[in-house]
């Protein structure tokens, strides 16, 4: 793995672009204090380098319960009979690709993963624990915790070392 150096005005970018990665280039320049051009480059070298993987928008689930309906949200631990590096990679494999499913830990010790996953309502996610778990031979045991409120939700990375 190739070695990368971040300076200061590295990781004061990427806190700001964790904050608000909608902000133009002339603010979050003058925000770190570089020039515009600096800025630019900066940050399409901390793209190139990966470690901007990408830019998304976060959606307010309470605000689109209003259009679309509150629908569920459920942490589900899965554990495995056979959990030799086939097997995980397999699961694993099936339930990043399916939209359901929003998060996926491997996780240890306890269970073998830990979904974060969505659904329309209780009917859909039957749907989904069918699709994803009865049809798997392999899964062992789910255990599902439905959501009654998200209290925090901040998918930033801490930067700077805690004091």
């Amino acid at each position: 793995m190739e070695s990368i150096s971040l300076d200061s005005t590295d990781l004061r970018l990427l806190d700001a672009l964790q904050r608000d990665a909608s902000q133009t280039n002339q603010r979050l320049a003058a925000d770190v204090g570089i020039s515009p051009p600096t800025c630019l480059r900066r940050v399409q070298r901390l793209r190139d380098i990966g470690l901007i993987e990408r830019q998304v928008a976060l959606l307010s689930p309470d605000r689109l319960a209003t259009v679309l309906g509150h629908g569920l949200q459920a942490v589900i631990e899965i554990s495995l009979d056979r959990q030799d590096a086939a097997s995980l990679d397999a699961f694993e494999t099936r339930v990043i690709a399916d939209d359901s499913v929003q998060q996926c830990w491997r996780v240890s010790p306890g269970p073998d993963f830990v979904l974060v996953v969505a659904a329309r309502d209780m009917q859909d996610y039957g749907t989904l624990t069918q699709r994803l778990f009865t049809a798997d031979a392999n899964v062992r045991n789910v255990k599902a915790f439905f959501s009654l409120k998200r209290a925090k939700f901040e998918p930033r990375v801490p930067l700077a070392p805690r004091a």
